[in-house]
């Protein structure tokens, strides 16, 4: 199997596993998710433009461009080691809270932008979470009504 393929396999398997609800859920209290969600926002039009959001049960879709003299890494960094701190800090627990590392790709054209923003977007409905996008709480589907 062509290695393009492979990574869209694994992928699929994972978003399953994920909208299924396994793993760790910590991002379903509302305080959690709302750290995450305030994070996002934190930063919008000063390092990145942020596009669309979701923040999931058990994980986090951000469409964003990186703004001039900032780039996807560090800003990836950022987000995952202050939630980290902030959830880790608020649960009085410790460890690791996200994965090491994240799915990144570039948007190709106008279609593949407008795909992406609908799959962040009805991710809550896919995982049986809620009927309609804009009634996911922690989403910039909710802000689009």
């Amino acid at each position: 199997m062509p290695d393009d393929d492979q990574k869209s396999e694994r992928r699929a398997r994972i978003n399953t596993f994920l909208d299924a609800g396994y793993g760790s859920c910590l991002l379903r209290d509302p305080d959690c998710a709302r750290i995450v969600e305030d994070n996002l926002l934190h930063f919008d039009g000063d390092r990145y433009r942020l596009i669309a959001w979701v923040v999931m049960p058990n994980h986090v879709h951000a469409l964003i461009e990186p703004l001039p003299d900032h780039c996807l890494a560090d800003i990836a960094h950022s987000w995952k080691s202050y939630t980290a701190t902030r959830i880790n800090r608020l649960l009085k627990r410790q460890g690791a809270l996200w994965q090491r590392e994240y799915w990144d790709r570039y948007i190709r054209d106008m279609p593949h932008l407008q795909n992406t923003i609908s799959y962040i977007h009805t991710n809550p409905v896919t995982a049986g979470l809620v009927g309609d996008t804009t009634a996911w709480m922690f989403s910039s589907a909710r802000r689009m009504r």
